[in-house]
């Protein structure tokens, strides 16, 4: 490298003279052009005449730190200039040097250029990794944040709606128990359907709460003893009007329940059978039929909930469990409860999910696909955890779920 470094420092002035006029033609920007490339054929002789690349890599580190190049226009990528930059020094070889001494130094030449490439593309990927990391991390704060808002917001919205609900259904009750209501057919036909509509209502605003509660991990649980065959007797009597609505047949195989009792809060389980029992009844046709059975695990009880409707595609098996994703045409969109493929809130399931991890436990869904004319349908894997005192620790369902998963069970 003696030759190539010799060769360097007697035409310096000129590879500095002919890199500044290629690599920028605005005369503005050529003071600052010329600086960074006389500290590049700096560095790059150094390196050649000692053998260590660490001055011309001390120069590559700069471009890259700075993320700014000599070059008129910023590049996202400093590759090209350093190519440009090769090419030039073997332009002024070429015009300057007899071509038996041309040819060694060109080899030399690229030697080295290669080696700073190689080092300049690496410096460049790990400074686009942080970069990524860094925006990664700023856009899981901004989803945070706008998580937090949008629970504040449904929290707030709920209660509020609260208010005015409350004063409704008291005027309601003031008109029932009026003379008018007891003794006129239509006006107690109004009524009702004034008060079915209010209980709706409630039901949706008390869905809206618990989704902010589940959100913001504030949702209290009164864990007491209880019988899992007793909570699903209990969702069997709270839905057996939907079930006469749809002429669906709902089957709870007793024998396969297990009779000794859990710590768990009772409501919230049976609120969480309840939505997703409701879930199974409206999207299976009329006629259809749910079954309940359940088999027992190491440290669980899997509660399966199996239809026979329309199925779940498997693209949206994660997805039904998301908050307000009800899915289907928005058209079918109904604020019944039990309409055959009705599309809902998107609370049901997301609220019964929420409800089963509070517990420690895990819930997924199964299906073979959709189709509305083969009816393939559903089941959902409700996991408890059987608990012989109450505690605050948790078991870890969803380890268990990747077990059972990988051995298909």
């Amino acid at each position: 490298m003696e030759e190539l470094a010799r060769w360097i420092e007697s035409y310096m002035d000129m590879l500095i003279e002919a890199s500044v006029a290629q690599l920028s033609q605005n005369e503005a920007l050529k003071s600052e052009v010329m600086e960074s490339v006389e500290a590049f054929f700096d560095g790059l002789l150094r390196t050649v005449a000692s053998g260590d690349a660490l001055p011309l890599n001390t120069i590559l580190i700069d471009w890259v730190e700075s993320r700014s190049v000599p070059a008129e226009v910023e590049l996202t990528t400093s590759v090209p200039v350093l190519a440009a930059l090769k090419r030039i020094t073997w332009e002024q070889i070429l015009q300057h040097s007899p071509l038996d001494v041309a040819v060694p130094l060109l080899v030399q030449v690229d030697e080295v250029f290669t080696d700073g490439l190689i080092y300049l593309s690496k410096l460049e990927a790990d400074a686009l990794l942080v970069d990524m990391r860094n925006q990664l991390r700023k856009a899981e704060a901004h989803v945070r944040r706008l998580d937090k808002s949008k629970s504040n917001f449904i929290a707030v919205a709920a209660h509020e709606l609260r208010t005015p609900l409350t004063l409704v259904e008291g005027y309601a009750d003031m008109i029932a128990n009026t003379t008018w209501a007891a003794t006129d057919p239509q006006g107690r036909l109004l009524l009702d359907g004034i008060e079915s509509g209010m209980r709706r209502l409630r039901e949706i605003i008390n869905d809206l709460i618990d989704v902010s509660l589940l959100d913001l991990k504030m949702m209290e649980l009164h864990v007491q003893p209880v019988w899992l065959l007793h909570i699903l007797n209990a969702a069997e009597r709270n839905v057996n009007k939907a079930l006469g609505t749809r002429n669906v047949d709902l089957t709870i195989e007793r024998d396969t329940i297990p009779v000794q009792p859990t710590y768990a809060d009772s409501d919230r389980l049976l609120q969480a059978f309840e939505k997703v029992l409701m879930n199974a009844i409206k999207y299976t046709p009329d006629g259809g039929k749910v079954t309940v059975r359940a088999r027992e695990l190491p440290g669980f009880t899997d509660i399966m909930i199996i239809d026979k409707g329309i199925g779940i595609s498997s693209t949206d098996l994660q997805r039904i469990f998301d908050t307000f994703s009800a899915l289907g045409d928005a058209s079918l969109h109904s604020s019944g409860k039990t309409k055959f493929k009705g599309g809902g809130p998107g609370l049901g399931l997301p609220i019964a999910k929420g409800i089963i991890e509070a517990h420690g436990g895990t819930i997924w869904a199964e299906s073979d696909g959709y189709d509305e004319i083969a009816c393939p349908g559903s089941t959902f894997h409700i996991m408890i955890p059987m608990r012989t005192a109450a505690s605050n620790d948790r078991i870890d369902g969803t380890a268990l779920l990747d077990t059972l998963q990988e051995n298909d069970l």
